[in-house]
């Protein structure tokens, strides 16, 4: 056991369930479209990518065999994904609307149409957020020797999954970065299309 063991396991649990909580006391303040939007950005993460990874689906290998004995414990492979998808969804989505929602002055209206500016603060915070998980929390799981699944939303897989930079003998790969450059405009554009039903 390692203090970093023990740092990722307080973020990655820290990260999933902080946004359950925070969304079942301000239930009555949070308008019904975020709930919705909250889950199925839950379903679009865990299948696509978060099931193919923590599994191996597809020409990888399943995320027991990337990380310690220590970590498989207190982070068991059959919740990885679901730990994972949760905090995809609450803390960088939700994460994400909150804070456009906050800089642009509450302003309900920069969730009715697509506008840029909000875009791309939300853009940059899913894929800041994920260069971070990469470098400074999973950055043992991810390592070049060892191989991740293909996925919906990582269609390269390991066929063409190049090093974008490397920082302190941790490498930035494409794989891992493609979900959330993909999903980024995705999940704008699913918000502002909740939000203008309701």
């Amino acid at each position: 056991m390692h203090f970093e063991e023990i740092r990722v396991i307080f973020t990655i649990y820290l990260s999933a369930l902080l946004p359950i909580l925070i969304l079942f006391f301000l239930r009555k303040d949070i308008r019904n479209w975020v709930l919705k939007y909250f889950f199925v950005m839950l379903l679009i993460c865990i299948f696509g990518w978060e099931l193919w990874f923590t599994y191996g689906l597809l020409g990888g290998d399943e995320v027991n065999f990337r990380r310690s004995e220590f970590l498989n414990f207190w982070i068991p492979q059959d919740i990885n994904w679901l730990l994972n998808s949760l905090a995809d969804a609450g803390t960088v989505c939700l994460g994400g609307l909150l804070l456009i929602w906050l800089i642009y002055g509450k302003s309900q209206t920069i969730f009715l149409s697509w506008q840029w500016g909000p875009f791309l603060v939300f853009y940059s915070w899913c894929l800041l957020q994920n260069i971070y998980v990469e470098l400074f929390v999973y950055h043992d799981q991810l390592a070049l020797e060892k191989e991740l699944s293909w996925a919906p939303l990582s269609p390269g897989g390991n066929f063409f999954n190049p090093i974008l930079f490397q920082w302190d003998k941790k490498s930035l790969l494409l794989q891992t970065q493609m979900p959330w450059i993909l999903l980024g405009p995705i999940a704008y554009s699913l918000a502002i299309k909740f939000a203008k039903k309701n």
